[in-house]
C-alpha cells in the first residue's frame, strides 16, 4: 500500500519543514517546546529514506534494551484511536519506567517501544501493568469496565539519554500511534519511589493487592527487586563506622538495631537494657540510613555511652538500602558469634532478658537454638507473637470471559492478641517462622544461609524467607521462653509490603502449599 500524503518523508535533499511540521503534531509540539532546533533537527534524528515506516522490535527483543542504530521514522496515530503516554522517567543504573493509557478496549495492546537515539527497548503487552483510569474514563466518556491505565518497568543495566523520546504503542491488530515525549533524568532513589508510589496509589476494579501481584507477574516484579539490589548494593558499598565505648576483641553477643529514623530508640532501649545483668558482654550495633540524622545519632550515641556504658558501634549509610541489607552488613561489624537482630521498639519484658537467653544457649541443643526467637508482647501485655504460620489467600479474577485466581500467601502469628499466660503459645517449639523484630541467630549459620534476602525491598518478608532457607537446610526456627516487649502498633503493608508478598509467594508459595499450611501443618517437623 502507497504511503498517504501525511506519512509520506522526504528524503534530506528535498526537506520541507512546512510540511513535515504540519503532518507531524507531536514533532511541532516538541520543537515549540525547545526540544528539538527544527523539524529537521527531528528528521535528521529519527528520518530515514522517503516512504518508510519504523522496524518492530521482534519478540525475542521484549523486554530488554537493544542497540538500533539510526531508527527509521514513526508512523503517526491514526485518527480516531485514543492513548497517550503521561511520563518516561530513566535513572543512572538503568530504570525505565513509564505511565500512561491506551483505548484497547475492542484489541489487545501488543507491545509499547521506547526510542532513545541509538537505544531502543520494547515491552511485550502482556508484561505491562494495567490500571484503572478514572479520569480518562470521565474526559472520554469510556463506560467500559476495563483497564486503560499502563505502566512498566525495566532495569536496563545501563544509562540511557534523557530528553527526547520516542513512543510506539501498538494493537495486535497493526494499528500503531507515534507520540514523542521528553524522558526525564531521576536519580536511583528517586525512581525506586517514584515506583513504589504508583504501587500504592494505581486504581483498580478488585482489590488492589492481589490486583498489582497478578501485574507483577510476567515481568515487572522480577525487574523491581532486580533494580532494588543493584540500589542495596551501592547503599551499603561505602559506610561510615564509629565505636563507642570499650572495643572487646569478642562478646557473648550483638545487638543489631536497624533505625527507621526515631532516634530516641537507642537511649530508651540502652536505658533500659543497661539494667540488665550480665548486658556488659553484649555489644549493640545501630545503622542508621538517612545521612540527614548522622550527627544527631552519634551525639545521641556519645552520650548514652558515657551515661550507660555500654559498648556501641554506629554504622551511617548515604541512603535507604533495605532492612536485609543493612542488618547483613551489621554482622559483619560484630565482634561475635551470636546475632541478635532486635527491632528499635524490642523492650525488656523484665530485667532477666539476657540471662534467660544464655541460659536457652546453654541448656536447649545446638539445633533449637541455631535460629529462634521468644514470645513478643504489645504494651497493654497481650501476646503480639507466639511463632509464625502461613495461610494462603486466593481471589478470583475475570477475564476477558474467563475466571482465574491470584494467590498470596499470609503470614499470621500464633495467639496474636492472646492473655500473657497462654501457655500454649508460650511453650518452646520448633514453628515455621519467627517475626523479625528479633531473631537470635548463630553467626556461622546465618552466614551458610546466605543473610537476609536482598531481594525484598525496603523491608517485610526477608524474616520468614530466611525461616524457611533455614528450615530447607534442616534446622527450623524455634521459640523459647524468654519474654519482650514490641511496642510497635499494626502498619499497613504499603506498596513495598505489597511487592515483597508477591515475591514471597512466587519464591515459596509451592513449597509452602505442600506441607506448611494452617497452624498445624503436615510437615513432621511441626506435629
Amino acid at each position: 500500500m502507497a504511503d498517504s500524503p501525511e506519512t509520506r518523508k522526504a528524503s534530506s535533499a528535498s526537506f520541507d519543514e512546512e510540511s513535515y511540521l504540519r503532518f507531524n503534531p507531536d514533532v511541532r509540539a516538541a520543537v515549540a517546546a525547545g526540544h528539538f532546533a527544527s523539524g529537521r533537527d527531528h528528521f535528521e534524528r529519527y528520518g530515514k529514506a522517503e516512504g518508510r515506516q519504523t522496524k518492530k522490535l521482534s519478540n525475542q527483543l521484549r523486554d530488554r534494551v537493544i542497540a538500533t542504530g539510526n531508527l527509521d521514522a514513526p508512523r503517526p496515530r491514526p485518527k480516531n484511536w485514543a492513548c497517550s503516554i503521561d511520563s518516561v522517567m530513566i535513572s543512572p543504573a538503568g530504570g525505565i519506567f513509564f505511565t500512561g493509557w491506551v483505548d484497547d478496549y475492542l484489541e489487545i495492546l501488543d507491545s509499547i517501544d521506547l526510542y532513545f537515539g541509538e537505544w531502543a527497548i520494547s515491552f511485550s503487552g502482556a508484561g505491562i501493568a494495567r490500571t484503572r483510569r478514572p479520569d480518562v474514563e470521565a474526559a472520554r466518556g469510556l463506560a467500559p469496565r476495563h483497564s486503560y491505565g499502563f505502566w512498566g518497568f525495566t532495569a536496563a543495566g545501563r544509562t540511557l539519554p534523557s530528553g527526547p523520546c520516542s513512543v510506539v504503542i501498538r494493537l495486535r491488530s497493526g494499528t500503531e500511534a507515534s507520540l514523542m515525549i521528553v524522558a526525564e533524568f531521576l536519580s536511583d532513589l528517586e525512581l525506586r519511589t517514584t515506583i513504589l508510589h504508583q504501587i500504592e496509589t494505581a486504581n483498580y476494579f478488585g482489590p488492589p493487592a492481589f490486583e498489582a501481584a497478578h501485574s507483577f507477574g510476567p515481568a515487572i516484579g522480577a525487574q523491581i527487586t532486580a533494580f532494588n539490589k543493584i540500589l542495596a548494593a551501592h547503599a551499603i558499598k561505602t559506610p561510615y563506622a564509629e565505636r563507642f565505648g570499650d572495643v572487646k576483641p569478642h562478646y557473648k553477643g550483638s545487638i543489631i538495631v536497624c533505625l527507621h529514623g526515631n532516634l530516641d530508640a537507642i537511649f530508651v532501649q540502652q536505658a533500659l537494657f543497661s539494667q540488665q545483668p550480665d548486658i556488659q558482654d553484649f555489644e549493640f550495633i545501630y545503622v542508621c540510613q538517612n545521612p540527614e540524622q548522622a550527627e544527631s545519632l552519634l551525639n545521641e550515641a556519645r552520650h548514652s555511652a558515657q551515661i550507660y556504658g555500654l559498648d556501641q558501634t554506629i554504622i551511617l549509610l548515604g541512603a535507604n538500602a533495605g532492612l536485609s541489607a543493612a542488618r547483613n552488613l551489621a554482622a559483619q561489624y560484630a565482634n561475635s558469634d551470636r546475632l541478635l537482630f532486635v527491632s528499635p521498639a524490642i523492650l525488656p519484658y523484665d530485667q532477666n532478658f539476657i540471662v534467660q537467653h544464655t541460659q536457652v544457649l546453654e541448656n536447649a541443643p545446638p539445633e533449637q537454638t541455631a535460629l529462634f526467637s521468644v514470645p513478643l508482647f504489645y504494651d497493654d501485655g497481650s501476646l503480639m507473637h507466639g511463632g509464625i504460620y502461613f495461610e494462603l489467600d486466593m481471589m478470583p479474577r475475570f477475564e476477558t470471559g474467563n475466571m482465574a485466581e491470584t494467590i498470596l500467601l499470609r503470614p499470621e502469628h500464633y495467639g496474636r492478641g492472646a492473655a500473657p499466660d497462654t501457655a500454649i503459645f508460650l511453650r518452646p517449639r520448633p514453628v515455621p517462622a519467627i517475626s523479625g523484630a528479633f531473631i537470635s541467630a548463630h553467626r556461622a549459620w546465618f552466614e551458610k544461609l546466605g543473610g537476609f534476602s536482598t531481594d525484598y525491598v525496603l523491608g517485610g518478608y526477608e524474616d520468614a524467607d530466611f525461616c524457611l532457607k533455614s528450615l530447607g537446610q534442616g534446622k527450623p526456627a524455634w521459640l523459647h521462653g524468654a519474654k519482650l516487649f514490641h511496642l510497635e502498633g499494626a502498619a499497613k503493608p504499603g506498596a513495598a509490603g505489597t511487592i515483597n508478598r508477591w515475591l514471597f509467594t512466587k519464591t515459596w508459595g509451592e513449597i509452602v502449599q505442600k506441607d506448611l499450611l494452617g497452624p498445624a501443618p503436615k510437615n513432621p517437623v511441626f506435629r
